[in-house]
């Protein structure tokens, strides 16, 4: 899923890909989008994008003496679970292409397509950050920081704070490959010697001048880790070089929350992803050191995301929630052990096959609209999946089982006998 540093590098790729270019016409919207019209014309105009923590802002600006005369336009977009932009010759559009913006002439004809395999992907018109979301973590850390910090009673951080990590009013940007490397590297390197923190804290034991080694479990509550952060101070006596150096070797939570994302960006390319190249997805693997990897523990949450980490998961843990450890590549694995396992997207039936087993037309499901803020805004939570598979078991399309009229039923009516 596109997270934070993704949508930087879109915006870099529409700004680097774009650069040059003049578009004309219309803008062209695929007929299975579900999402708004773009009322937009003109005869020459130019695009141009910033991204803010998961928010991407196209904005569409005509030339002098463009016409019709109008004022610029701004969308903007969340990538949903597979979005991206991609450049391609008019004649030869990607699948999935549904928004598209095609050069004017001269020249061979282009187009700037938002592609959206799953179709979770969405754009509003006006050109307005999401309200309520957050400071971006990659772009305004200091606001980022102070609004954590300021709100540490919010009931957000009575959760683990893996999950907290997921809550994009605090969290902008934030995702489930994020979370889990920036925890591990808090917590998770052997001999590491994490920052300063507050001599009376459970979890920072030490003096303001003693480095300690910091070991906090994924359901660790959030509060608890995050309150140690309001007494962080470095001593006075040490020099701005110091100071420095003892930032850049022993960050805190909120400063991976900024450096982690960061390096991503650095990598180049489009980051995470499956649809990503495979130079750009080589490099991505090789930088990750904790999700999805060989030897690496995994627990669902409480919305469904699997979150990965070592070592112990914390007092908050899912009851009789089972800890799995991914295991070598080659090594034998049980049916679990593969469930757990980052699975690419799996292809569904085409039309033709479709016909030739009489199954229905397929129709991919859209988000929620007014999806909360307080978990990963692009997931459908657990529980909503199992309403619709409640839905489907009531809608007649399933014969319920023939029972004896002699035989009583050994479940309450509206019980699953998993």
């Amino acid at each position: 899923m596109p997270e934070g540093p993704e949508l930087h590098l879109a915006s870099r790729f529409v700004n680097q890909a774009c650069r040059g270019l003049v578009f004309g016409g219309c803008v062209e919207k695929s007929p299975i989008s579900r999402n708004p019209e773009v009322p937009f014309e003109s005869s020459a105009y130019r695009i141009s994008a910033s991204a803010r923590g998961k928010e991407l802002r196209l904005t569409l600006r005509p030339l002098p003496g463009a016409q019709p005369p109008r004022e610029p336009l701004a969308l903007v977009f969340r990538f949903g679970m597979s979005g991206s932009f991609q450049l391609a010759p008019s004649d030869a559009l990607p699948a999935h292409a549904h928004l598209r913006f095609y050069t004017a002439p001269p020249g061979p004809r282009l187009a700037l397509c938002f592609v959206d395999i799953r179709r979770f992907g969405h754009w509003d018109l006006g050109g307005e950050w999401q309200p309520g979301r957050g400071p971006c973590v990659l772009l305004e850390y200091e606001q980022f920081r102070e609004n954590v910090l300021r709100n540490l009673a919010d009931k957000a951080f009575d959760r683990p704070i893996c999950e907290a990590l997921l809550d994009q009013r605090f969290f902008n940007g934030i995702g489930n490959y994020l979370r889990a490397e920036i925890l591990y590297r808090l917590a998770g390197w052997p001999g590491h010697e994490g920052g300063w923190g507050a001599p009376h804290s459970p979890l920072l034991s030490m003096s303001p001048f003693t480095p300690c080694r910091l070991r906090i479990p994924p359901f660790e509550k959030a509060r608890t880790v995050l309150e140690a952060l309001q007494q962080h101070r470095l001593s006075p006596e040490l020099t701005l070089s110091q100071k420095i150096r003892a930032k850049l070797q022993n960050p805190d939570l909120l400063e991976l929350c900024h450096s982690v994302p960061k390096e991503v960006v650095q990598l180049g390319g489009k980051g995470y992803g499956q649809e990503s190249g495979e130079e750009d997805f080589t490099a991505f693997r090789a930088w990750l050191q904790c999700y999805g990897m060989a030897g690496m523990r995994s627990l669902r949450d409480r919305h469904g995301r699997t979150i990965w980490f070592q070592g112990d998961p914390g007092p908050l843990a899912p009851k009789g929630g089972k800890s799995h450890k991914k295991k070598p590549k080659g090594a034998p694995r049980d049916p679990e052990d593969r469930m757990e396992d980052p699975l690419p997207p799996s292809k569904p039936p085409s039309r033709t096959q479709r016909a030739r087993r009489g199954l229905p037309e397929q129709t991919t499901a859209q988000p929620p609209e007014g999806t909360s803020l307080q978990q990963d805004p692009e997931v459908r939570p657990v529980s909503e999946k199992r309403k619709m598979k409640g839905r489907r078991a009531t809608s007649g399309c399933r014969r319920p089982p023939k029972i004896k009229a002699d035989t009583p039923s050994l479940e309450p009516e509206g019980t699953s006998a998993s």
